[in-house]
């Protein structure tokens, strides 16, 4: 079993919705195995883009992905178009492959996710300097992150 990460302090709020994140990957994949009606899922992804993924992205690209010249933050932002284009893919071709869209947005997004707790916030944190990190902290705790969920419809549950 992985022993959890240490994360810094200042970086905690955007590490905590991670969570969030592949809690959601999960769903999808629960919702795919269950053959559950492709539209309830389709609902959830939108709800989830609305309610996590948009601002949760925002926030990381607006604090932590300010290096463009950087290979791993490059990366970082490549894979949150991909997600972005997956979720319009699944948005306009809903009825057709839908299940296989599915499990292509819970790979993807469980992927950018393993990568930025692994690799990507690891690599930030020796990156920026103490005062670049607690000025991160001090915008990052001032505002609302949450991994709590509302959802009514819970099909992963079936």
């Amino acid at each position: 079993m992985n022993k959890p990460i240490k994360r810094n302090e200042n970086l905690v709020p955007v590490s905590r919705e991670h969570h969030a994140t592949l809690l959601f990957c999960w769903k999808l994949r629960n919702g795919v195995k269950a053959e559950i009606n492709p539209e309830r899922i389709t609902k959830y992804v939108n709800w989830f883009y609305q309610n996590h993924i948009q601002h949760h992205f925002k926030t990381e690209e607006k604090l932590l992905f300010t290096d463009f010249n950087d290979e791993m933050v490059k990366r970082a932002l490549n894979e949150h178009q991909l997600i972005l284009a997956k979720i319009n893919e699944i948005n306009v071709k809903a009825k057709e492959n839908s299940y296989v869209l599915f499990n292509e947005l819970a790979d993807l997004v469980d992927g950018h996710t393993r990568f930025e707790e692994r690799q990507l916030f690891p690599y930030l944190e020796e990156t920026f300097s103490e005062d670049e990190l607690e000025k991160i902290g001090e915008i990052l705790h001032g505002e609302e992150h949450f991994a709590v969920e509302n959802y009514e419809d819970e099909f992963w549950k079936k």
